[in-house]
């Protein structure tokens, strides 16, 4: 006599809730992260092969665990060749769970399609693309995800702030995994390296924010920096890319977040870890170094708020009680980006789009992306920041979505 299923068995709802999002895109690895319905393990089939032959399974968890999850897989893939195409199909297996002695493998669930991607390296070519303060406004998204589609990068930098505040795992599902009805794709085939912004830091879920946003492959840094999961050093071509934390825009010490930050040990750790990445071979050899950081390091105003302003982020001449720019961190880290041969600096944060070229007191540059509003002014619009080397040149475009226009194109040899 056939056993009668229970409700959940006979549960019709397709399992895979999400087209993938490509998270830390690097030489060697890279992390696959979709929606799932209901209790299931993630899984991906990589290949080399288009028609996905020789395909190697690789499971979400870790320690022994495969993870369990009802609304997300997340599967980290390491031990790739660098500047490599691989193939891959998503998919997972539905779990009847009731308790650690009775649960139940109802199969595998895949959508069926092939994608691909390209890992980085230094013998990888192609632009790469920076996007910042979206703040979840879908009309911004729409007009930056059709640049990036057409400019086609093999990485794309989101810079800070992608959110307003997240309280939830849901939220930020809705976020990251469903940005724009039209756009289910848009970080399916090319990797995307996340910066935190000062509003990417605010609600109660940021604090496992990994949940949906996975921390970078812990092999990239040493014990000593197992704390940096969103920093990166990662080449592309003769381009050094690294990623900084430049934090709150606020004070430890504001009483509005209840003690609940420490940035100043995070930013005086990123520093040591800045001063050894330095030292690689990744960015040594490398003729190109890029920062991307969410906050500025230099601001031209002198009324712009340094982020220094002790007790309270305020005093007497200064036009914000935040931070306009970062000056901690432009003390902290300036110094190692002159030793290290840094060009640019590209950050985020104030909404417009500026450029300020290099000094001899501040030999870098540094260009700011615009913010998400349509309507915000002369200067402030969203950009999507295309850097690309040509002729053994870096030519760094600013296009402006708003107008399909380019606000300017800046090179550095």
């Amino acid at each position: 006599m056939q056993q009668k299923k229970t409700p959940k068995e006979t549960e019709k709802k397709n399992l895979i809730g999400s087209a993938p999002m490509l998270q830390n895109g690097a030489a060697d690895s890279i992390s696959i992260v979709f929606e799932v319905t209901a209790d299931a393990i993630g899984y991906v089939d990589i290949s080399t092969s288009p028609d996905m032959k020789n395909a190697v399974r690789h499971f979400s968890g870790s320690r022994g665990l495969v993870e369990l999850n009802d609304k997300i897989a997340r599967i980290l893939v390491s031990n790739l060749k660098p500047a490599t195409r691989y193939w891959y199909k998503i998919g997972a297996d539905r779990i009847i769970y009731d308790n650690g002695y009775s649960m139940k493998n109802l199969g595998s669930e895949t959508d069926g399609k092939i994608r691909s991607f390209t890992t980085l390296g230094e013998d990888a070519k192609g632009a790469f693309c920076v996007i910042n303060d979206t703040h979840e406004n879908k009309k911004t998204l729409n007009l930056l995800f059709n640049k990036i589609a057409e400019i086609k990068p093999a990485a794309v930098i989101w810079n800070g702030d992608a959110t307003n505040v997240t309280e939830t795992k849901e939220h930020a599902a809705e976020i990251f995994l469903h940005p724009h009805p039209d756009h289910p794709e848009y970080a399916a085939q090319t990797p995307y390296l996340f910066v935190n912004g000062n509003h990417d830091l605010r609600g109660r879920f940021a604090r496992t924010m990994e949940e949906i946003l996975m921390l970078r492959n812990p092999s990239e840094r040493s014990q000593e920096f197992s704390d940096l999961g969103r920093n990166f050093v990662q080449r592309l071509g003769s381009l050094a890319l690294i990623g900084l934390d430049t934090g709150e825009d606020k004070l430890d010490t504001n009483p509005v977040f209840a003690g609940l930050f420490q940035m100043e040990k995070y930013r005086e750790q990123q520093a040591r870890f800045l001063a050894e990445a330095i030292e690689t071979p990744a960015v040594k050899t490398a003729k190109f170094k890029v920062v991307f950081c969410h906050i500025p390091l230099f601001d031209p105003n002198k009324a712009a708020n340094p982020g220094d302003l002790k007790p309270r982020d305020k005093a007497p001449g200064y036009n914000t009680n935040y931070a306009m720019w970062q000056r901690t961190c432009a003390n902290l880290w300036g110094d190692l980006f002159v030793r290290a041969g840094v060009q640019l600096v590209i950050a985020a944060h104030q909404h417009q789009f500026r450029y300020d070229a290099p000094t001899a007191e501040r030999p870098w540059a540094q260009i700011i992306g615009g913010g998400h509003k349509l309507d915000g002014g002369e200067k402030r619009f969203p950009t999507v920041i295309e850097g690309n080397v040509e002729n053994d040149r870096l030519v760094v475009k600013v296009h402006d979505v708003r107008s399909g226009g380019t606000a300017g194109e800046f090179i550095f040899a």
